[in-house]
């Protein structure tokens, strides 16, 4: 079989707000441009499937194109469907993709019904919230010749990539004190994340957090050695308590200071449609060093006159994730949002156009080589080679939920954590 011929059956687990805005995009246009076969969509129930159908604008930038919904449109939308996508997952031929966009402390599960049923995998980030969990998730998927993807896509922002590059050159000297910020807009307290978004679950530092910490490692090399996370509880409109904000301190193991501070709760009539950015202070030979990235504005703003806008004025990030015109047919997605989507599923496609036709025992160690490949190279979050952020993100819970008590990440053989 042609490497041309090859498209991955893909199902996507979840229906919410990262699949309308990134995921189900870019997965469109990898179809459209012959990497990715048919694509299957399951979610909890029919009500978001039945607004990604009826979408006005998917029919424009894809015209001719759409997806097979789990459960049916027609379903009942009060009607749960829990356990659907593992019937899915079983249904599908060994080794297409599955991409996961399902809320944090449900990755595991459905990853790990992914990777059973010898399915490559790309899920949002973070991986899983437990270092073993992460190990386990990369062993299995070793053993299979799987490829899992974690869709940090912040990576693959090109001022990232620039800062990669300067700093691992030591042109911007040693990374010494910084701060992150990223807060979410109010409206998200009044979306479905008040039935998900609570304190046993989650919090603002794991959910978004997460980017920079990831961040600043994928920057500098550094690993974190210990967090301490300080929450702010509120109660969401359904009456459900979670922790709106948080405000967390990671050590890095050369002894700098990164402080985070996330949120629910950036004005939904403010310019930007959040708060973001990062700030970095290094040190070199009797000078001083800096990285600053300004996430929220980026030298675009738009007034709009027809009303259809809920901002009339509104500041414009076109490095994430935009529909534009093209020379084909529709719009093609750009930005940042679509690069980090596409190398992961070009990866997985790889795995399977590299080996096809070969003995099982040799397509499988070529594509454990290819693995390795990727895993070495570090632009992709891989669980091998990212599994300081499952350390951290486990730091992080251990913290917040004792009160802010610092968590120490140990390293080593086994590396764990620990309240100090």
């Amino acid at each position: 079989m042609s490497r041309s011929t090859i498209k991955l059956q893909t199902t996507l687990v979840g229906g919410g707000m990262i699949t309308h805005d990134q995921l189900l995009p870019s997965l469109y246009h990898l179809q459209r441009k012959g990497v990715l076969g048919e694509l299957w969509i399951c979610a909890l129930n029919s009500p978001p499937l039945c607004a990604l159908a009826e979408d006005k604008v998917f029919p424009v930038a894809f015209p001719g194109q759409g997806f097979k919904a789990f459960p049916d449109l027609s379903e009942d939308p009060k009607k749960l469907f829990p356990d659907l996508f593992k019937d899915i997952v079983r249904q599908m031929t060994p080794r297409n993709l599955v991409v996961v966009a399902v809320p944090d402390h449900f990755h595991y599960p459905v990853i790990k019904q992914s990777l059973e049923n010898n399915q490559n995998v790309l899920t949002v980030k973070p991986l899983v919230l437990k270092f073993k969990e992460a190990v386990e998730i990369e062993e299995l998927a070793r053993d299979k010749g799987l490829f899992v993807g974690i869709e940090y896509h912040k990576r693959f922002d090109r001022r990232s990539l620039e800062a990669r590059a300067s700093y691992r050159q030591g042109r911007l000297g040693e990374f010494k004190c910084g701060e992150a910020k990223l807060i979410e807009p109010w409206y998200y307290r009044h979306s479905n994340f008040q039935n998900w978004f609570t304190k046993e679950n989650t919090d603002p530092f794991t959910y978004i957090g997460c980017h920079y910490v990831d961040l600043v490692y994928f920057i500098t090399g550094l690993k974190p050695v210990e967090i301490s996370l300080q929450g702010v509880e509120g109660v969401f409109p359904n009456g459900k308590s979670g922790f709106m904000w948080a405000n967390g301190r990671v050590i890095f193991e050369n002894g700098a200071i990164l402080s985070v501070i996330n949120g629910l709760g950036y004005p939904d009539e403010g310019a930007g449609s959040n708060d973001q950015g990062m700030c970095l202070y290094c040190e070199g030979k009797d000078r001083g060093g800096l990285i600053h990235h300004n996430d929220q504005f980026r030298g675009v703003a738009h007034s709009y006159v027809d009303g259809s806008a809920a901002h009339p004025f509104r500041f414009i990030n076109p490095d994430y994730m935009r529909l534009v015109s093209w020379e084909g047919e529709g719009l093609k997605p750009v930005g940042y949002g679509y690069d980090s989507v596409e190398a992961s599923v070009l990866s997985a496609a790889r795995m399977q156009t590299e080996t096809e036709g070969l003995p099982p025992d040799k397509a499988l160690a070529k594509r454990q080589a290819i693995l390795d490949e990727i895993d070495d190279k570090g632009i992709i979050a891989t669980p091998k080679n990212s599994s300081i952020n499952e350390l951290v993100m486990e730091a992080g819970r251990a913290s917040i939920l004792n009160g802010g008590r610092s968590a120490v990440i140990e390293y080593g053989a086994t590396p764990s954590v620990r309240l100090r």
